[in-house]
């Protein structure tokens, strides 16, 4: 096996690892909330080269802690059907709720988040678009050249 090979599988494993480990953060940070000031709903929103059983982990551990999680399944047929999936989840919920997303899901809870329910967005290794930004223009600001 080349080098270059075995360099992308161990750089692939660290960004994995890097994940998970980011996701079991922000699981604390949500597990943190008061019980006074509690969003009782969390909706997870996966990025583009993976789907919702991407967060199974995080969902389990939510669950356990007394959440109400739901895991958006985008269809990923075009960035405008995805935020639309989203906002479908955000109607089924009773409350307000946080916005969590991975990768190319930061885009969708962006624009998803302006609904009236939404109480937060947290951005777990995801795109962060500028306001008036769209996905193409995040895309090309973080191409390296």
């Amino acid at each position: 096996m080349s080098n270059s090979i075995i360099g992308r599988q161990v750089a692939h494993g660290m960004f994995r690892y890097l994940c998970i480990v980011l996701l079991l953060l922000t699981c604390g940070a949500l597990s943190a909330q008061s019980e006074d000031h509690r969003v009782p709903n969390i909706v997870l929103v996966h990025g583009a080269w993976a789907d919702g059983s991407g967060w199974k982990g995080v969902y389990d551990i939510l669950v356990k802690d007394g959440y109400n999680v739901s895991i958006v399944q985008e269809p990923e047929t075009s960035f405008k059907e995805d935020v639309a999936a989203t906002k479908r989840v955000l109607a089924q919920l009773d409350g307000p709720c946080i916005l969590v997303a991975h990768s190319y899901g930061g885009a969708v809870i962006t624009e998803a988040g302006t609904d009236p329910s939404v109480a937060g967005l947290v951005y777990v290794a995801a795109h962060m678009p500028d306001a008036g930004e769209n996905e193409a223009d995040v895309g090309k600001r973080s191409q390296v050249t």
